[in-house]
């Protein structure tokens, strides 16, 4: 949690919102997927979120659902993304959110996930499908309270709601810009405004957008009003659409530096 404190502090100081960059981990590969983070942590990234590939991944569009089939052919587990994930810290202390859906973290086994993920150097989790009204069932197993449990907030969450998931979080809230899945196209940007102002009544959390941001415009427009932009499938369409290409990794590097150059208000 301090990392992400001092992250989110830093930038403030220096009127920057932070570029949060999702990855699927093992897309296209485990080797290439951490010269890949390793990449965009060089070139600009400020919180890295690693997703665990999942079977079944409901919340998420068409490029991110084809990036997990792509890593599950590599037997990439949860167990392989704390590797990922330890083998990451030891280039980069920028903060790492694991990003996942409930089904593997039951796998894996609630007991033990946070202090693996802790001593893996995770700063934090991000569960799609745990609401919550039941994600007691997991936290109440965690004993350091320095781990951050991030929720989205929807689109269509009323206030009262809001109030009670921000009561529930820690680290940052993840404001869903959109209704649908994860690649959607467009932004209304009237809307986003407006449920930031909501949200802020309720929290002094950081909030950070997502969905349907692809383009360096659309991070400037977003960071105007946000303390955090997530790109996901932006990124992961970039590994799609260069997975043969020998510059892979330079080229995932570079478009996180757009990215960042965006996000300074």
């Amino acid at each position: 949690m301090k990392r992400l404190e001092n992250t989110f502090r830093r930038l403030n100081g220096n009127r920057e919102s932070a570029l949060v960059g999702f990855v699927t981990a093992g897309d296209p590969d485990i080797d290439a997927s951490l010269n890949i983070i390793a990449a965009m942590c060089q070139n600009g990234l400020d919180i890295l979120e690693i997703g665990v590939p999942f079977s079944d991944p409901s919340a998420d569009g068409p490029v991110i659902q084809r990036s997990s089939t792509r890593a599950l052919k590599h037997h990439v587990s949860l167990s392989t993304v704390m590797a990922m994930i330890e083998r990451t810290r030891r280039i980069t202390d920028i903060p790492i959110i694991i990003f996942s859906y409930y089904n593997p973290i039951l796998a894996y086994g609630t007991d033990r996930f946070q202090k693996d993920a802790i001593a893996a150097g995770a700063d934090g989790l991000l569960v799609v499908d745990l609401p919550m009204e039941e994600s007691d069932e997991l936290t109440s197993t965690w004993t350091n309270p320095d781990f951050c449990f991030i929720n989205l907030v929807a689109p269509t969450t009323p206030k009262a709601r809001m109030s009670k998931i921000a009561v529930k979080s820690s680290g940052f809230l993840y404001l869903v810009s959109k209704t649908g899945v994860t690649g959607s196209d467009g932004l209304d940007t009237s809307e986003i405004a407006a449920q930031m102002e909501i949200l802020r009544s309720v929290t002094t959390l950081p909030v950070c957008v997502g969905f349907g941001i692809s383009t360096p415009e659309d991070v400037a427009t977003v960071a105007a009003m946000a303390d955090g932009v997530v790109i996901g499938s932006a990124f992961e369409r970039l590994i799609e659409e260069n997975i043969e290409n020998p510059d892979l990794v330079s080229i995932m590097g570079e478009q996180a530096a757009k990215y960042k150059a965006a996000t300074k208000k």
